[in-house]
């Protein structure tokens, strides 16, 4: 049986950078996360691959960003093949989606990788969005949720765990979320209409997991909170949504949530109701975070609670996909 601080550094997926990793693997650690930074050859990466696996207590999840075009992480070892992002994909059909999104999935399978945040579901409603642009399906809501649940069921299908990102929709934004919190203030009518609806078509659908975006949406938090630590835009995906999966924060060190400092955001998430934070990379400085976390949440029932959930969820995600 896992003990809280095993069950504490399941909540945390790590990249490699800072070299703690595989002391992080051998604390429980949920997962890893990979960059093109990894990547130099198959060999290379399958082997690192296997170095995580080695090290860990429980199967990890061995996750990146695979989307296509601007955001493809095994550039490397493509060697100028380029995958095509959501947009250029769509623009090409269901068919192309489809085969392209197996083929994807059959690269990652081939090295070890076990997740991929991937469907990219949020809406690009706003033309001078710095981030989304070409990694949006399109511009029209019902495309998005066509192509999403399309990617989300060949990925599941392949036995790679889909990601549907960034919720509540990060496609109206005018702001880079790596840089800064950016506000969207659309009425929540319209919000729900555009943006939330393809989160809750694949909710429908089942999917497993669902990033949550760093973005300040008045309409679930009045103070400057970002939506991956506001409790009420994460009972809004539960009660409202029914989602049932594992939620999981971007990365924590974008400059959207960053500020709060890293132990008060952890605690913040945990309480929110977010399962799972990813960290870009595993620093000392990231694992002393978690060990300070582990002091605090010790002496919080309501902490321990919400960590018992996460554990309970991921594990359950790992054994659906026949990681343990």
């Amino acid at each position: 049986m896992s003990n809280l601080k095993e069950k504490l550094y399941q909540m945390f997926i790590l990249g490699t950078q800072g070299g703690e990793y595989l002391t992080a693997l051998e604390n429980n650690l949920g997962g890893i996360i990979f960059f093109t930074y990894d990547i130099h050859s198959e060999n290379q990466f399958k082997d690192l691959i296997q170095e995580c696996k080695n090290h860990s207590k429980t199967p990890p999840f061995l996750s990146i960003d695979q989307e296509g075009g601007r955001v493809e992480r095994t550039e490397n070892i493509h060697h100028g093949k380029k995958y095509l992002s959501a947009k250029f994909a769509a623009n090409n059909g269901l068919d192309f989606v489809e085969k392209q999104t197996k083929e994807i999935a059959k690269e990652l399978k081939n090295y070890g990788i076990n997740l991929n945040f991937s469907p990219c579901i949020d809406v690009n409603t706003n033309p001078n969005n710095p981030i989304i642009g070409e990694r949006s399906y399109s511009e029209d809501t019902d495309e998005v949720i066509k192509f999403g649940k399309l990617v989300a069921k060949t990925y599941r299908e392949s036995g790679i765990i889909p990601c549907a990102k960034h919720f509540p929709g990060h496609g109206d934004a005018d702001k880079d979320s790596h840089l800064t919190l950016p506000q969207i203030k659309l009425d929540f009518n319209e919000l729900k209409k555009y943006h939330i609806k393809p989160f809750k078509s694949l909710i429908d659908e089942g999917i497993e997991m669902i990033m949550v975006a760093h973005l300040h949406i008045p309409q679930f938090e009045k103070e400057i909170i970002p939506t991956s630590l506001s409790k009420s835009a994460i009972q809004y995906l539960r009660k409202e949504l029914g989602f049932e999966g594992v939620i999981i924060s971007d990365d924590m060190v974008m400059k959207g949530v960053s500020d709060f400092g890293a132990l008060k955001a952890c605690e913040m998430g945990i309480r929110a109701g977010v399962n799972i934070f990813i960290y870009r990379d595993s620093t000392k400085e990231t694992l002393s975070m978690i060990d300070e976390l582990l002091k605090i949440v010790e002496n919080d029932v309501e902490l321990r609670d919400k960590i018992e959930d996460s554990y309970n969820r991921i594990i359950l995600l790992k054994k659906q996909f026949g990681m343990i």
